[in-house]
Formats: structure tokens, C-alpha cells, sequence
């Protein structure tokens, strides 16, 4: 558990930098001679972290007690979480109306996500995993309509083909990953 810890420590602590202190990005990369003074050592920690996340909860979850047992409707209920998660990190890059109407898909997708496995998962690891990056998503959705509170908004984008191909392309992925991807890779199917 201590390795799922730290690795969560600093991937989410990397990328809670402008949480707590806003503008440190545009700081850095003026103090620093350009976006790779900022670019590289963000990237080298939040790696790692991401890395100590992976190996830390794959040996967490088979040797830390469990909290409470979720009943079975509450895997139905995840499942309906999860289906508009793909379709918003899709968004989050194609940009179109849906992210302009979310403000920031990755935030809402990463919020759903998290709700979804811990409405299914009730280990100690589960927690801290699903519960930080939660708990980290509310925080910086927080503090990025904070930060542009102030900006005038920006002209109406219309629905158009960007937002078929992320929802097209969000719904096939949910379906590869229902249909074995899940499985395969962590070891558990959703269904």
C-alpha cells in the first residue's frame, strides 16, 4: 500500500501544482528558459508516480482487507457511469461542443470514473486509489473555474463532427473495454 501511496503522492501532487499555486506553469517556463524547464521534470515525476501507481495497487488489491461489500446493483449503476467517460476523454482532445458545454472533460470523465469503481470496489486500496484521484479531480475542476471565473466566454461552438467522432469513438472504446479489454488488462471484467 505504501508504494500506491507515494505513487500517488506524486502523480497527483505533480499535477496539483496549479491547484495550489496558479500561474506556476507560465513561471516556470519564464524563469526557466522555456516550456521544456517545465515539460520534462513534470513529465519525469508524474511518470513515475503513474508507474508506482500501477505496480503499488497491483500488489495492494489482493493483500489489504476490504471496507464494505457493494451489492450487485451497484455494478449496474458503475457501468451506467462509465458510459459517458470515454466519449469525454475523447472530447477532451477533439474539440467540439461537448467540451465546450463540459468545460473540462477530462476532470467530469476522470470524477465518473472514480464514482463508478468505488461504487463497485470496497477495498482499502480501491479507497485510496478511486477516493484520491476523486477527491483530486473536485479540487482542480474547482480551481480551474476559479482561475477562469474572470475570462469573457468564448463564442458558442456548434455541434458538429468532432463531437460524432468523440462520441462515436468513446462508445466503441466502452465496448471494447466491457467486452474483454477490461479483463485483460486488470484482471476483472466490469460485467
Amino acid at each position: 500500500m505504501i508504494i500506491l501511496i507515494l505513487g500517488l503522492v506524486l502523480f497527483l501532487g505533480v499535477h496539483s501544482l496549479q491547484i495550489v499555486s496558479p500561474g506556476i506553469r507560465d513561471r516556470v517556463i519564464e524563469r526557466g528558459g522555456g516550456v521544456g524547464a517545465w515539460k520534462w521534470p513534470y513529465l519525469a515525476v508524474a511518470a513515475v508516480g503513474l508507474i508506482l501507481i500501477i505496480v503499488g495497487y497491483g500488489r495492494a488489491r489482493y493483500n489489504v482487507p476490504v471496507v464494505y461489500y457493494p451489492p450487485a446493483g451497484m455494478r449496474h449503476l458503475a457501468l451506467l457511469l462509465m458510459l459517458p467517460v470515454f466519449p469525454l476523454l475523447f472530447a477532451t482532445y477533439i474539440k467540439g461542443r461537448i467540451g465546450q458545454l463540459v468545460g473540462h472533460p477530462m476532470l467530469l470523465a476522470t470524477i465518473l470514473w472514480a464514482c463508478a469503481h468505488l461504487l463497485a470496489n470496497g477495498s482499502w486500496s480501491d479507497i485510496a486509489l478511486f477516493g484520491a484521484f476523486l477527491v483530486w479531480a473536485v479540487a482542480d475542476w474547482w480551481s480551474v473555474r476559479r482561475r477562469h471565473a474572470n475570462q469573457p466566454p468564448r463564442a458558442r461552438v456548434a455541434w458538429g463532427k468532432n463531437d460524432v467522432i468523440s462520441l462515436v469513438a468513446g462508445l466503441i472504446t466502452y465496448l471494447i473495454v466491457l467486452g474483454g479489454l477490461h479483463r485483460l488488462l486488470f484482471g476483472v471484467s466490469p460485467l
